[in-house]
């Protein structure tokens, strides 16, 4: 893996040198952010901390909407299942329309011909830096009147697949309406699960093979209701009432054969689980401008709801009829969730100052039914987060210094885990040519475990074997590392980045002897720290300089490690990777996605990532596209799960899903708009707490 490494560095450091110099065009419009470090190419220009894309004449004509734009991004990928952008990096992106938090809809709302750039910053700003990976700030025109709206729905014809929406925004004077509403529904009758347990217990040896037939589903749908006024070097406020409502369903039954030393029998069971919720969010925003210099914003949402979640299992002796396990579980969780920031911007001649407050506190009351019977317990997560920081530039060098401080306070009924951590970054960018750069970023910062790590739930997964949370949980701590080298010409977009992860106090899932109930638990500890180190080689290639045929490549050799509380090392090695093949021509458009998958660690287990092989097709006339495709051709997708050598029980599942196998899928949009919706320039975008499940 090391020597992978260092031969992809080397290659790289000889592409450094071996460019051709370009000539570009220039940008002449001020900005009082990070100012460039690099170059300024038709289409990009980097910056220290950002990749700003404009986009030509033909590419605008040919989109349907401004999400068709980000998917030309190399950064930037299209979830074909969700039909969502997400960053080809991972971990969690942020979109914004002129600095406005935006929906994926939102993004579809806006015209082609009304974006004048894309802001890619793959090093957050620290407003974000700890809520986000990745954020998208698409900057458009704005005049004082107009209406947009528009449809879609996406289904497959002989399985339950469909991706709906529709949006409508009208805008008259200072003033912004705005109505969406998405729906994707799932319901497959043919997942096929096969489970393996293999372990040793009070000296005997046991082995569960268990082979299983689901029909699961889910449905979510959101609806949003937005209202914004803009007085232009005044003010800004907006109101928006958001409703996400979830529901899921799984109905298993299979057989199983157990086998205890020598002698096996025949079981039986069935596997029915399901969670819903409807959770109402209200988001209130306000930005005043204080003088020409000076501008404070404050933002806050709330939201108050209760998670249903239910899991019912039981396994019998097929020729006796004796019950193996019975497993009832009954979670209903009550939440409320509340997040407050507030923000300044102070603009000096040599830089920018960014100083602000946020706290978040969501509070959980849960009444639970299960193995262990009846209890109530409640739990709290608070998180408070000071931050400054400065930009700015001096020749070819341009940088960020911020420093934070992060208040993690997480009290559930058996414990209080209360730590204030200091959160420093820099980012630093040197122009190298007229076309390429290097970046560095380093910085330190704290990672709470999510809800389910730090439940008290217990759930029954197989005879003998249970899975449990654990309220003693601390939070991460992650010191992260990159530097990354970017070249852009007319033909080639390419990013290498080298970065290494060193997580302390890492969240570590393993399976320990369950002393309450016997047998072995899943549960989760604290380990000493994990590693993860790497190259990540993002790109695309026009071999014709335009968009009939572009290719685009993500190659990330990695390598990752896990010391665990006891001290054993965990390894793993693997060459992450995605490939598209795309092709426009006038009204038509193909695409073509696959990769290859592979196991990369979590927890206990090595997972590998969701298979991909998909086609699609798509006309566009007038305001009309009409699309086709095919997910997974002449493959399921599927999903496997292996434990690790040093797990106390081996474990193995592999999960596919007939339905999807070569599916067949239809869709068609219509969209429409007249002049363009007021924007604001909003500083502040936050997110409640997610729903509390296990």
């Amino acid at each position: 893996m090391k020597k992978m490494i260092y031969t992809i560095c080397f290659l790289c450091g000889t592409f450094i040198f071996a460019q051709e110099k370009k000539n570009d065009s220039t940008d002449t419009l001020a900005t009082k952010e990070i100012q460039e470090v690099i170059l300024k190419s038709q289409r990009k220009k980097q910056f220290a901390d950002k990749a700003v894309y404009t986009f030509d004449k033909e590419a605008l004509e040919r989109a349907r909407y401004a999400k068709d734009l980000l998917r030309t991004l190399p950064e930037l990928q299209l979830d074909p299942v969700s039909n969502t952008i997400t960053s080809t990096k991972g971990g969690t992106t942020l979109f914004l329309i002129n600095g406005v938090e935006a929906t994926d809809l939102q993004v579809r709302s806006v015209a082609p011909s009304e974006v004048v750039k894309v802001e890619y910053y793959d090093i957050p700003p620290a407003r974000w830096a700890t809520r986000v990976d990745t954020v998208i700030n698409i900057l458009t025109k704005s005049t004082e009147t107009g209406y947009v709206f528009g449809a879609d729905v996406f289904s497959a014809l002989d399985t339950g697949f469909v991706n709906g929406s529709a949006y409508a925004n009208y805008t008259k004077g200072k003033n912004n309406f705005g109505l969406e509403y998405s729906l994707n529904l799932r319901d497959y009758n043919d997942r096929r699960v096969n489970s393996i347990y293999d372990y040793q217990l009070n000296g005997n040896h046991y082995r569960s093979d268990e082979n299983r037939k689901d029909h699961f589903g889910y449905t979510f749908q959101n609806i949003a209701l937005r209202y914004t006024r803009l007085v232009p070097d005044d003010y800004a406020f907006q109101a928006k009432l958001n409703m996400d409502i979830f529901s899921r369903f799984s109905k298993g039954v299979g057989q199983s054969v157990f086998t205890e030393d020598n002698l096996s029998e025949s079981h039986a069971m069935f596997k029915n689980n399901g969670s819903d919720y409807v959770i109402p969010k209200l988001d209130l925003y306000y930005s005043k401008k204080i003088g020409e210099k000076d501008e404070l914003s404050i933002n806050v949402v709330g939201s108050h709801y209760t998670t249903n979640t239910s899991e019912t299992a039981k396994e019998w002796i097929v020729s006796s009829g004796l019950s193996v396990y019975d497993n009832d579980m009954m979670l209903k969780a009550k939440q409320t969730s509340v997040v407050g920031e507030l923000a300044h911007v102070h603009d000096f001649k040599s830089g920018r100052l960014s100083s602000g407050y946020r706290i978040s506190r969501s509070s959980i009351s849960n009444d639970l039914n299960n193995l262990t019977g009846y209890s109530q317990y409640s739990v709290t997560y608070l998180e408070q987060y000071f931050y400054t920081e400065f930009s700015g530039k001096i020749n070819q060098f341009s940088y960020r210094v911020g420093a934070g401080l992060t208040n993690i306070h997480n009290k559930s009924a058996e414990n209080i885990f209360d730590e204030w951590s200091f959160t420093p970054k820099v980012v630093l960018g040197y122009q190298l040519k007229n076309n390429q750069s290097i970046r560095f970023t380093g910085s330190y910062s704290p990672i709470s475990p999510l809800s389910n790590a730090l439940s008290s739930n217990v759930v029954q997964l197989a005879p003998n074997i249970v899975q449990r949370g654990n309220p003693f949980l601390k939070s991460q701590q992650m010191f992260s590392n990159n530097l990354t080298y970017s070249f852009n010409n007319k033909y080639f977009d390419f990013n290498a980045a080298l970065f290494y992860r060193y997580t302390d106090r890492v969240i570590n899932q393993y399976y320990v002897q369950d002393n309450e109930l016997g047998g072995y638990a899943l549960t989760y500890e604290n380990g000493k720290s994990g590693q993860r180190y790497g190259v990540q080689l993002t790109g695309s290639y026009k071999p014709f300089g335009n968009s009939l045929l572009v290719i685009k490549a993500v190659l990330v050799p990695t390598s990752e490690t896990v010391r665990t509380s006891k001290g054993a090392l965990i390894k793993n090695d693997y060459l992450g990777n995605y490939f598209v093949l795309s092709s426009e021509y006038k009204a038509f458009s193909l695409q073509y996605q696959f990769n290859i998958p592979t196991y990369s660690l979590n927890g206990a287990f090595l997972n590998t990532n969701e298979n991909q092989n998909n086609i699609f097709v798509s006309y566009k006339n007038k305001n009309w596209t009409l699309s086709t495709g095919m997910y997974w051709m002449g493959m399921p997708s599927e999903y496997k799960t292996k434990s690790l050598p040093e797990s106390l029980v081996d474990y193995k599942v592999h999960t596919q899903i007939m339905n999807n196998k070569s599916m067949f899928v239809l869709g068609i949009s219509y969209d429409f708009s007249k002049g363009k919706k007021t924007e604001i320039q909003r500083k502040l975008n936050n997110e409640t707490a997610p729903a509390a499940t296990f």
